[in-house]
């Protein structure tokens, strides 16, 4: 699973309806996948459940048909509602060992880690991937733990043969150098949806990975 899912996260669109600029979350998708986007996650906070639900199956419709994978953040009740094809889990949500009973087999789950205890604890736990959380400090979560940086990166990539996204703060200018350090994919929120052309700036990030000599 690993090498198919591997793929998969390469750009890996996390959402942020504060950063959309006025426009619709799907206009922002459909502009961003076209662009090169691999991967989307839901992250809504602030929703209410049922909101939450409808948006999420908005955005399943919308991604399904060109085999895009959505991740809802956290929200176990969600993904299974909206029939999302991954769940991203932090530190201090449902522990993942429960998470993988609740959830149908092909469903794949990443994990967040803040830390080297993180990643030592994950080797024993059911993980599909995981998410170096932040990289850098980013205005998008004021709550985080002290940013990785890419000796971070370079110490997690040497602990685990897990795909690795890389989150926080990412940008064009600092891509190529987390992908030199082991990050498999890169996690991006404003600048793609605070993008003025969403399409064109993920479409500067596939050009990163072709150029990283990354499929």
């Amino acid at each position: 699973m690993h090498q198919a899912l591997t793929g998969a996260l390469h750009l890996y669109l996390v959402t942020d309806q504060a950063s959309l600029r006025g426009r619709t979350l799907t206009d922002v998708l459909l502009s961003a996948v076209q662009g090169g986007v691999s991967c989307v996650q839901l992250r809504e906070k602030a929703l209410a459940t049922r909101d939450f639900v409808a948006l999420a199956l908005t955005v399943r419709n919308l991604l399904a048909p060109l085999g895009v994978p959505l991740v809802i953040n956290d929200r176990l009740d969600v993904a299974l509602a909206c029939g999302a094809q991954g769940v991203h889990l932090g530190q201090s949500d449902m522990p993942v060992a429960l998470a993988r009973q609740l959830l149908p087999p092909e469903v794949f789950i990443g994990l967040s880690v803040e830390n080297l205890d993180d990643v030592a604890r994950a080797a024993g736990q059911p993980v599909d991937y995981l998410g170096i959380s932040p990289v850098y400090a980013t205005p998008t979560k004021t709550d985080t733990a002290p940013p990785w940086g890419l000796a971070g990166v370079r110490q997690v990539r040497a602990l685990t043969a897990l795909p690795l996204v890389a989150i926080g703060g990412i940008h064009h200018g600092n891509a190529a150098e987390l992908l030199q350090a082991g990050a498999d994919g890169l996690a991006v929120v404003s600048a793609i949806c605070s993008a003025p052309d969403p399409g064109q700036a993920a479409q500067s990030f596939t050009e990163i990975f072709k150029s990283q000599r990354l499929p």
